[in-house]
C-alpha cells in the first residue's frame, strides 16, 4: 500500500479538522483548546515532511528507535511526542528526543528520568498512562491504583507532570470509551487541585481517530491521530 500524497493529506486533514471543529463546538470548547498530535509511526519520513507543509506541529511515535530515526534533528516549533511504552534501557534514547512522554507507568521509570534529564540539562513534560480500559493488553496503571500511584510520585525538577493518558476500548463502539474518559478526567482534576507537582497537570491524552468525539467531549486536550490523516500503516514482519 503505497504512502498519501501531500495532496491526498490534505483533503484527509480538512476532513479531520471538521470532525474536531465540530466536536468542540458540540462541547462549548475552542477549537485551540484540543492538540492534534499526528501519530507518525510506521509512516517514512516523507510522510512526516508533507504533514510539515500542512501546518503539524506535534508528532507521536510509538516506537523509540522511529521517534530517534525522524525526530533527532530538532526543527524550530515541532515537538515529538513518545506515546508508546518504553522500557527502561530505552528511557534515555526517548528523555533525548522526545518533548513530552506519554506512557510513564512506574515510579522507577520517573526517577531515571529525572536522572537522566538533570544529566542532559532538560526539562521533560510526562504523562502518566491508565488503563482505562482493563484490557489485559494495554500498558499503564490500573484504574484502582491509579490515584495512589500519583500521591506516591516524587518530585522532580528536570520532569513536568503535565496530565494523563489513556487509550479507549478496543470494541469498535466510540461510545464504550467514555466511562474510561471521564475517569481520567475526573482524577485529572483532582490532581491539579492537589497543587505543588501537580500544579501544571492540566492535560488529557485521550482519543484517537475512532473515538476523538467522545474523548473532546469528556475533555481531552490531546487527541492522537494516525490513520485518518496518514491513512492505513503498512507493519514491519515480525522477526
Amino acid at each position: 500500500m503505497s504512502e498519501r500524497t501531500l495532496e491526498e493529506m490534505r483533503v484527509a486533514y480538512e476532513a479531520l479538522e471538521a470532525r474536531i471543529a465540530d466536536a468542540c463546538k458540540q462541547s462549548n470548547r475552542p477549537r485551540e483548546s484540543v492538540l492534534l498530535v499526528w501519530v507518525s509511526k510506521f509512516h517514512p519520513l516523507e510522510a512526516v515532511e508533507n504533514a510539515l507543509q500542512l501546518g503539524a506541529t506535534d508528532f507521536g511515535e510509538n516506537r523509540v528507535q522511529e521517534a530517534v530515526e525522524k525526530f533527532s534533528v530538532k526543527r524550530p516549533g515541532v515537538r515529538c511526542h513518545v506515546i508508546g511504552p518504553v522500557q527502561s534501557n530505552k528511557l534515555r534514547h526517548a528523555a533525548t528526543v522526545a518533548d513530552c512522554i506519554h506512557s510513564v507507568a512506574d515510579v522507577k521509570s520517573v526517577l531515571k528520568l529525572e536522572r537522566i534529564c538533570g544529566e542532559l540539562d532538560k526539562t521533560l513534560d510526562i504523562l502518566f498512562q491508565v488503563n482505562t480500559s482493563e484490557e489485559d493488553t494495554k500498558s499503564g496503571v490500573s484504574m484502582a491504583e491509579a490515584e495512589q500511584f500519583l500521591l506516591s510520585l516524587p518530585e522532580a525538577p528536570h520532569l513536568r507532570y503535565r496530565g494523563l493518558m489513556t487509550i479507549g476500548k478496543n470494541t469498535g463502539v466510540a461510545e464504550d470509551s467514555r466511562e474510561g474518559f471521564a475517569f481520567l478526567r475526573h482524577l485529572r482534576d483532582k490532581m491539579l487541585a492537589r497543587g505543588g507537582v501537580f500544579q501544571d497537570f492540566t492535560e488529557l491524552s485521550m482519543g484517537m481517530t475512532g473515538d476523538l468525539e467522545v474523548a473532546i467531549e469528556e475533555g481531552a486536550t490531546m487527541i492522537r491521530v494516525g490513520t485518518a490523516l496518514f491513512g492505513e500503516r503498512v507493519y514491519p514482519p515480525k522477526i
